[in-house]
């Protein structure tokens, strides 16, 4: 919406008039309590090429500076008009006059007005007014709407999985490098000192102990007698060494063959018959495991590598290794990605849990209204005469005179817009103040159905009206029109549902106009819409 919204009441243009000064120099009021805030403004108009610079003061005079408000820059045909606040105060009462403060306009100086003001003192009646005690420091709760906070958590949680991938490559790098083994038997008796350190069957895990225990013994003469001794079952695996001691020439015992079978079928027996073999016979079932793979190493036959043999098996070691490394570095993936979800998991359920699921999940989709809502509000003052008022961003003036009519033109004396979004996004406000050239005798309801009827004309359907009387909080008097709408997008032509409030104030010759318009139900947009109304304060004409 191009704020046509405000042809009818006539308050999209303003009349430029010839400055007698370069400088311009006005007050909002000469009168004040202490350590209320004095606007000083001043105003040139210069033409595009012009520089100007503003000083940077602490202070000015005997006030202190206590905010150098933005340059506000309006631009009127091929000159630009510029106007400077600076928001001054004094602690002590008395009257004090505000010097000239030279403005540099193309290089050259320009003094501004002096002015003469007065600071009241505040009159406390400590005979009619009951005192009461200092209230304690109440925590304000923020929320969690500060969005470099959860940048912070975030990187904060893939600095957790980092470290955590670092630490684990680490410790499985110093794992792989010592459980590559050079020979079967190496492997097999360091394999058999870990399981003791396990301690596995003096925690009562005898079944894990039982199956570890056999695979090692499976795996050594699996590698070292090549016959598939992990496949195979205890019959088989007894049967396939018989046979490989025949055919290699191995010279065994049958007390050998017999302990390594007791020992596999004690294991079965426990893996699925829940046996429970006493505390000597573990022992005794460990050590004839490694009685039994001493001997078979002992009795296969010594055969002298060739170079050819030991290149060969030190290629298959390395293969070995960047396949063990391979399978570890995937390990590493999973568990460093594993405990980043976790940890997301865990700190949005503790969110949840704390703030609510809709509060999370308008935080994590990044809703608008939220972010303008908890963000850092802007306290400011708009128009002539002018609207004090609180807002989530800062409004910008606006130059209407582009759509202005020429016969509205001719009517209106003085007018300022300022405004910050748009009809069609997340949330719309806009603050207007007008003055008129000739008496006007304004009808407040008859402007809202106007406002409404150009509302219509800019895509709103299905307008439900409601008005009431409204006041602001120092007692000033105006009418609120608010309800419901249907939106329609002028491109794709979709429809949306929205809420607006209309608040109206007439004064001597002018009109103070708000307005504000976001999609329906949109708690934050409802949060937000009745702070500024609640923060609304007027100046009258003349002041």
């Amino acid at each position: 919406m191009k704020f046509k919204l405000y042809i009818f009441l006539f308050l999209l243009s303003s009349t430029v008039f010839a400055q007698s000064k370069p400088v311009e120099t006005s007050i909002d009021t000469t009168k004040n309590k202490i350590g209320a805030e004095f606007k000083l403004t001043l105003k040139t108009v210069v033409s595009s090429k012009s520089k100007v610079v503003f000083p940077k003061l602490k202070n000015i005079g005997p006030l202190e500076v206590i905010e150098s408000y933005p340059i506000d820059t309006v631009k009127k045909n091929d000159t630009y008009e510029l106007i400077k606040k600076y928001g001054l105060t004094q602690f002590d009462s008395g009257k004090y006059t505000i010097p000239s403060i030279k403005i540099l306009i193309d290089k050259k100086p320009y003094l501004t007005d002096s002015i003469r003001v007065e600071v009241a003192n505040v009159k406390v009646d400590t005979l009619q007014q009951k005192m009461y005690d200092i209230k304690d420091i109440t925590t304000v709760d923020s929320g969690f709407g500060n969005w470099w906070k959860y940048v912070l958590a975030l990187l904060l949680l893939i600095g957790i999985g980092v470290f955590v991938y670092w630490f684990v490559k680490k410790r499985q790098q110093k794992k792989i490098e010592e459980e590559i083994y050079k020979t079967p038997i190496e492997k097999a008796t360091s394999l058999l000192n870990n399981l003791e350190k396990k301690e596995l069957w003096q925690k009562g895990e005898v079944k894990e102990y039982y199956s570890e225990l056999t695979d090692i013994a499976r795996n050594y003469i699996e590698e070292a007698i090549q016959i598939p001794a992990m496949e195979s079952t205890t019959s088989e695996l007894i049967q396939g060494i018989r046979t490989a001691s025949t055919k290699k020439k191995m010279t065994l015992t049958p007390e050998t063959v017999e302990n390594l079978e007791r020992v596999l079928r004690q294991a079965d027996l426990v893996k699925f018959a829940k046996s429970k073999p006493l505390d000597f016979e573990i022992t005794e079932d460990r050590n004839k495991i490694q009685k039994v793979i001493l001997t078979l190493d002992n009795a296969i036959p010594t055969e002298i590598p060739t170079e050819e043999d030991e290149i060969l098996n030190e290629a298959q070691r390395q293969k070995q290794i960047k396949l063990q490394l391979k399978k570890q570095r995937n390990k590493r993936i999973t568990i460093a990605i594993g405990t980043v979800i976790s940890l997301i998991v865990a700190t949005t359920l503790f969110f949840i849990a704390t703030k609510g699921f809709t509060a999370v999940k308008d935080t994590i989709l990044m809703k608008a209204t939220k972010g303008l809502l908890e963000g850092e509000w802007v306290k400011s003052e708009y128009g002539n005469p002018g609207i004090l008022i609180e807002t989530p961003k800062v409004l910008k003036r606006m130059d209407a005179q582009k759509v202005l009519p020429k016969e509205t033109m001719a009517l209106i004396k003085e007018m300022q817009l300022f405004a910050y979004g748009s009809m069609l996004e997340n949330f719309y406000i806009t603050v207007s103040t007008s003055k008129f050239k000739n008496p006007v005798e304004l009808d407040l309801a008859k402007t809202l159905e106007g406002s409404l009827k150009v509302i219509e004309a800019q895509g709103g359907q299905n307008i439900i009206v409601k008005q009431e009387d409204f006041q602001t909080n120092e007692g000033v008097q105006g009418l609120k029109g608010y309800g419901t709408m249907t939106i329609i997008n002028p491109v794709d032509k979709t429809s949306a549902k929205a809420y607006y409030e209309i608040l109206l104030f007439k004064q001597d010759q002018g009109l103070q106009q708000i307005t504000i318009l976001h999609e329906e139900g949109d708690k934050y947009a409802n949060d937000i819409a009745t702070r500024i109304l609640n923060s609304v304060e007027l100046r009258k004409a003349g002041n």
